[in-house]
C-alpha cells in the first residue's frame, strides 16, 4: 500500500542558542537557531525531495511558535506538532571549542519535548509513513518515553521501516548506567541505525566501530551507519560492510552534522525503492557518499537545521574527488 509520508520523526524540537560574538563590554552573544536531531534530520531528507511529517510538542511561547513557523518553512508536515501552554520550550546552549565540536547545557526541567503523552499522537501519521525515525532523548523522561516506545509499536505494525539515532547528550541523564540501559531498551524494535564512534561503547560491549556494528547486526538490526568524524562512515549490513570517506571542509560548527548525514543517506534508500536486504554495500555506500557530502555543508555554517544544504550544493560537492 502506497504511504503518505517517507520519513515521519519523533522527539525533542528545540532552540540551540549557539555563540554567535561578544558584546562591546564583553559579554557573550547567542544566535537563536531552530534544533532538535529529528527535526534536523528531516530537514536533510527533505531537502532531497521526501515527503516528512514531525510528532512533538513545544510551548505555547516566542519560541515555540518560531519553531513551528520553522519547520513549516523547511516543508515538514506540522500537524502533528502539539503546542502546550502549561510547559516551555525546550532549550539547549551551545559553547564551541577552536574545531567547532559542542558542549550543551539544556533547560529542560521539564521541557516540552519530554511532556508529548500518546494520547497527543497522530496515529495516522504512524500507520502512513515508508520511515519512522526516533532519537534517544524522547527516551530520558516521562511521558515521553512511553510514548515513543508506543509510536514504535504502531509505525512498525503498519510495516514502517524503524530509524533510531541515538545522541548520546550526558547532561539529560542522570547517569551513564541510566542512559545506557534505556538506549538499547529500544533496540529490538529497530531496523536501521545510526551512532556516533564515540557511542559504540555505550550501545553495545565494543567500543570499536566494526565490532560494534556486528554485535548490532547479529542482535536483528539490518543496517549500521557508525560516523566517523571527519573521516567519514562505516556502513555495515547483513551484505558486508564499508568505510566511506569524508569531504574536505571548513569547520565552523559541527551541530547537526550527524543528523544531515543521516536525513540525507535514508532519503537515498527510500528514493531507490527497495527492500533494504536488496541494497549491495556498493549501493549502501553511495548513499553515504550522498550522506557525506550533506553533511560536509553542513558543518561550515552556524546552527543545526538553518546549516542543511540545498540539493543543488550537495550535487557540487559531490563532484570533488
Amino acid at each position: 500500500m502506497e504511504k503518505k509520508y517517507d520519513v515521519v520523526a519523533l522527539g525533542e524540537f528545540l532552540i540551540d542558542f549557539t555563540p554567535a560574538g561578544n558584546t562591546d563590554s564583553g559579554m557573550k552573544l547567542f544566535e537563536q537557531n531552530p534544533g532538535g536531531a529529528p527535526v534536523n534530520m528531516l530537514t536533510a531528507a527533505g531537502k532531497a525531495g521526501l515527503k516528512t511529517a514531525f510528532i512533538g510538542k513545544v510551548g505555547d511561547d516566542m519560541h515555540g511558535n518560531f519553531l513551528v513557523e520553522t519547520a513549516k518553512q523547511a516543508g515538514i508536515d506540522t500537524r502533528g506538532i502539539v503546542v502546550d501552554n502549561t510547559v516551555f520550550t525546550t532549550l539547549a546552549f551551545v559553547t564551541l571549542d577552536e574545531n567547532g565540536e559542542r558542549e550543551f547545557s539544556f533547560a529542560r526541567k521539564p521541557g516540552a519535548d519530554t511532556m508529548l503523552c500518546y494520547k497527543e499522537v497522530d496515529a495516522d501519521l504512524l500507520r502512513d509513513t515508508k520511515v519512522f525515525h526516533i532519537g534517544s532523548l524522547s527516551l530520558t523522561d516521562e511521558p515521553a518515553r512511553t510514548t515513543t516506545f508506543q509510536a514504535v509499536k504502531e509505525a512498525k505494525k503498519y510495516g514502517a521501516v524503524i530509524s533510531y539515532d541515538p545522541n548520546y547528550r550526558a547532561p539529560l541523564w542522570d547517569s551513564r548506567e541510566n542512559a545506557m540501559e534505556r538506549m538499547k531498551s529500544i533496540l529490538p524494535f529497530v531496523d536501521i541505525m545510526k551512532l556516533s564512534d564515540e557511542e559504540t561503547a555505550l550501545l553495545t560491549p565494543f567500543s570499536d566501530p566494526e565490532e560494534a556494528a556486528e554485535y548490532l547486526l547479529g542482535s536483528g538490526v539490518r543496517l549500521v551507519a557508525v560516523t566517523l568524524g571527519s573521516e567519514g562512515v562505516l556502513i555495515c549490513s547483513r551484505d558486508g560492510s564499508r568505510k566511506v570517506p569524508g569531504f574536505v571542509s571548513h569547520v565552523v560548527d559541527t551541530t547537526g552534522a550527524g543528523d544531515s548525514f543521516w536525513g540525507a543517506f535514508v532519503s537515498q534508500l527510500v528514493r531507490a525503492d527497495k527492500r533494504l536486504e536488496e541494497f549491495s554495500i556498493d549501493e549502501l555506500a553511495e548513499c553515504a557518499r550522498y550522506g557525506n557530502a550533506v553533511a560536509s555543508l553542513c558543518v561550515e555554517k552556524r546552527g543545526g537545521l538553518r546549516s542543511i544544504p540545498e540539493e543543488s550544493e550537495t550535487f557540487e560537492r559531490l563532484t570533488v574527488k
